[in-house]
């Protein structure tokens, strides 16, 4: 049901029958079974962002202790077209819990700029903010080497960016 509103939703033109039809969205939300799985999921809350930040933590705080994420962060910095791939190859491992692996029935809804997922948009920014603050307050990487503290900031950012998801969209 919520599949066919969020079609009409597209197709509507008056402003007050579209507020409306996202009305009788957010009403066949709540109206869901309270089961963990299978529930549709949609938008990035506080609480959203609370979960994403355990799973992220939980995930990426042994990559901030281990000297492993300082090396692999030099060699990408030496290597850019491999810097630009992990970063891809986070990104598709976050884009395919969310909306791929159907853990839970993800909905784009009212994305960012008609083309962003909150949902993604948020996960990766908590994900990155914690690998971020994880990596510069415990002085894990150099400021003034950026290309190196970038690489080593993703290097801890994927991880935690798998953890961020799972943490937003696994109940419990």
């Amino acid at each position: 049901m919520y599949d066919e509103l969020a079609a009409l939703e597209g197709v509507v033109d008056d402003p007050e029958e579209r507020e409306r039809v996202r009305e009788a969205m957010a009403t066949a939300v709540e109206a869901q079974p309270t089961g963990q799985f299978g529930r549709v999921v949609y938008g990035f809350t506080t609480r959203d962002a609370a979960q994403s930040v355990m799973g992220a933590a939980v995930f990426g705080f042994p990559m901030l202790v281990e000297d492993g994420t300082r090396d692999i962060g030099r060699f990408l910095a030496g290597h850019p077209p491999l810097l630009v791939g992990t970063a891809l190859a986070g990104l598709a491992l976050v884009i395919g819990i969310l909306y791929v692996a159907d853990i839970q029935a993800v909905r784009i809804h009212r994305p960012i700029l008609g083309v962003i997922p909150r949902k993604l948009l948020g996960v990766v920014a908590v994900s990155l903010f914690v690998a971020v603050v994880g990596m510069l307050g415990w002085g894990r990487v150099d400021p003034d080497t950026p290309r190196v503290a970038i690489g080593q900031i993703l290097t801890a950012w994927v991880p935690m960016g798998v953890g961020a998801a799972l943490g937003d969209i696994v109940p419990g």
